[in-house]
């Protein structure tokens, strides 16, 4: 009897053996990905530091996992295909809905506390949101805070519903596509993220003698780096801890927080996202 138990059971021992062994194996990598706002090849060269920073504090292999857009960032997260993404507002609160509460924001950049969107034109004639009427506007990604929901938000306050007053709604899929749209003429006017329009600037990559800002929006929270609850906590303390840690007083620090835009990063709570959440609905876009 002992002889027919133990064959009977040594094959589910090997399977239990060989799925534990499958798990640990999956689990020495630990994957990154963000929502695709600018180019890939620059959101792979913005990862790469910290990508090496993470492997030194985790002590595992650490991959950038790149998705098509900003719903399949949305989704990665959310069916735990990777473990950590980075989102905008509004991605992170569909990401929170869409888990039932079981996506975690741990971090933000301080920058991200008071985030703003641009409109910017290169049309004379507009000088303000009202002067929108009846022109072709872009925004980025559908999905987008600063380049869609924050700006269609202050639109509707302005007294503008832009399906209705615009001569016709583009959407570019990111902000520096929606500054190419703007500077070559095909749209009149478009709204983005102020950082990605600064770094724009201040790298010379656009003309401001022919596309200039016409518009601010106030502060909102933005952009944050999350979790899925079900990581384990030990993992998720080193992790929120390590990204807390990092300093422009080093050159590690200075080099990964130049490329993320950011003076540091600060904890952030699903709190900071309610405004988003209400404009979301507000909009019909949630």
């Amino acid at each position: 009897m002992n002889r027919l138990v133990t064959r009977w059971l040594r094959p589910l021992i090997v399977c239990s053996l060989l799925g534990a062994a499958a798990l640990a194996q999956a689990q020495t990598v630990f994957r990154v990905t963000a929502i695709p706002d600018e180019a890939p090849t620059e959101l792979a060269r913005k990862a790469q530091p910290l990508i090496k920073y993470l492997e030194g504090v985790l002590g595992m292999k650490v991959e950038f996992t790149p998705v098509t857009d900003y719903a399949a960032c949305v989704e990665a997260l959310v069916n735990k295909k990777v473990d950590l993404a980075w989102f905008g507002g509004f991605t992170f609160v569909q990401a929170y809905v869409r888990s039932g509460g079981k996506v975690l924001p741990i971090v933000q950049r301080e920058e991200d506390e008071k985030f703003k969107s641009v409109f910017i034109t290169g049309d004379p004639s507009i000088t303000s949101l009202a002067d929108l009427k009846g022109k072709d506007v872009s925004f980025g990604s559908q999905s987008s805070t600063s380049g869609h929901l924050m700006p269609r938000s202050y639109l509707r306050q302005a007294g503008l519903d832009p399906d209705k007053d615009f001569k016709r709604v583009a959407y570019s899929g990111a902000h520096d596509a929606t500054i190419a749209a703007v500077a070559s003429g095909k749209v009149q006017a478009g709204a983005l993220n102020a950082s990605v329009w600064d770094k724009f600037v201040a790298e010379k990559k656009v003309d401001t003698d022919k596309v200039r800002v016409f518009f601010t929006t106030p502060p909102y929270y933005d952009y944050n780096w999350s979790v899925h609850a079900d990581m384990p906590a030990a993992v998720r303390e080193k992790l929120t801890r390590a990204l807390l840690a990092l300093d422009r007083a080093t050159p590690e620090g200075k080099e990964i927080l130049e490329l993320q835009r950011a003076t540091r990063f600060v904890p952030t709570k699903v709190e900071n996202y309610q405004g988003i959440e209400a404009a979301a609905k507000s909009a019909g876009l949630l």
